[in-house]
Formats: structure tokens, sequence, C-alpha cells
């Protein structure tokens, strides 16, 4: 059984996909551990309680500057034994003493079709504002492993999600949740702890 630790910095709906893939059977041989925020009284961390799950809080703004803080995360996460850390709505880009400690066994979703509308200022609402600023009729969510490029890790799983006429990025954010990120990031989780993704020469296989 692999253990999952999830890093968080909001509300922690992606944490609340997982949750919910986890209890219903979905992820196989993997449990999730830990939840890790970023800062006190994020959502995510109630999510986390009430379902039994251990917390911890490390705030960016104790650290001064990101070696500190991700020395101070990627410790955490030692002592966690995480086998598999997940960037669920976690809004701080570390450096490569995490990569190095956890190569290709860190995962992030993002709400777009990577390479379209990612790297760094790409997140959250400001990617679907730029989807639909750009008129694109197909948008969606990419599952990959992260590396020190920001949003540049071996892809892992995608999933398209149509863009309506009349859409908001507000509207067009929730369906690309609910259809594409909910599903996919728990799919990913649990062909991991199957050992079921190898990574070779920067590309991600995944025997489905």
């Amino acid at each position: 059984m692999k253990n999952i630790c999830v890093l968080v910095s909001g509300g922690g709906t992606n944490l609340q996909a997982l949750i919910d893939a986890e209890k219903s059977g979905m992820i196989k041989n993997g449990k999730i551990t830990c939840v890790i925020s970023s800062k006190e009284g994020a959502y995510a961390l109630e999510r986390a309680i009430n379902n039994g799950i251990a917390t911890r809080v490390i705030p960016r703004k104790d650290y001064s500057d990101v070696a500190a803080y991700t020395k101070a995360i990627t410790d955490a996460l030692l002592e966690e034994k995480a086998d598999l850390v997940v960037y669920a709505g976690f809004m701080i880009i570390l450096d490569e003493q995490i990569i190095k400690a956890f190569p290709n066994k860190m995962m992030n979703v993002h709400p777009a079709l990577i390479p379209s509308f990612c790297g760094k200022g790409f997140y959250g609402l400001h990617v679907h504002e730029a989807a639909l600023e750009k008129g694109v009729k197909l948008t969606g969510a990419t599952v990959h492993f992260v590396t020190e490029v920001c949003d540049g890790g071996p892809i892992i799983l995608q999933k398209a999600v149509e863009v309506k006429n009349g859409d908001t990025p507000e509207i067009l954010q929730r369906r690309v949740m609910e259809q594409a990120e909910w599903k996919i990031l728990p799919q990913a989780v649990s062909l991991f702890c199957q050992d079921r993704i190898t990574v070779k020469d920067g590309r991600a296989y995944v025997d489905l």
C-alpha cells in the first residue's frame, strides 16, 4: 500500500475527488495518509480532518525564501514516508530540492491541455480566461509529473472538455473540474500506486 501525501493551498476540491475515489475503491493500492497546507485555515484541511486524514500546516510566510520553504516541505514529506506527492491546488512553485527527493513521484493536475495555456502565470481562472480569449473549441485537463520546469513534466493523462458559446471563465473552470480534473487525477494516482506508469526519455508511458 503506497502512502499518498497531498499538498494544498485552498478549498481542496481536487483533494475531495481523491478522498471520494479512495472511499469508492477506485484508487487501488494507495491511501491518503497526510494533507499538507501552505496556509492556515484552508478549507482543504477541514476536508482531510472530516475524513480522518492527518494534516500539517507549513505556512509559506514563515520562511524567508523558496529554498528554505522547499526544504521544510521536503523534510515533512520524507517524515511522512510519502510514496507519491500530489499537488492539489498547491499554489507555490518549489525548487529543485524536492524534485531530487521525489523524482517522478510528484504529480499535478493542470486545468488545460498542456502544452496550451501552461507555465508561469497560468493558474486558476487565468488559464480559462486565456482559453476563452484565444477562442479554442476544446480545452481540458492534464495530469503530469512535476519537474523543475513549471507544467513541463512528463504527461500522464489528458481529457478534453468542450468550450461552449457564452462560457465565462468561472463556468468553464467548473466544467473542466467536473468533467476532467476530478476524473483523471484519481485515475492517475491509482495507476501510479499500481506501478502502471513508467517514465523513459522524458515521456510517461501508461499501462491502461
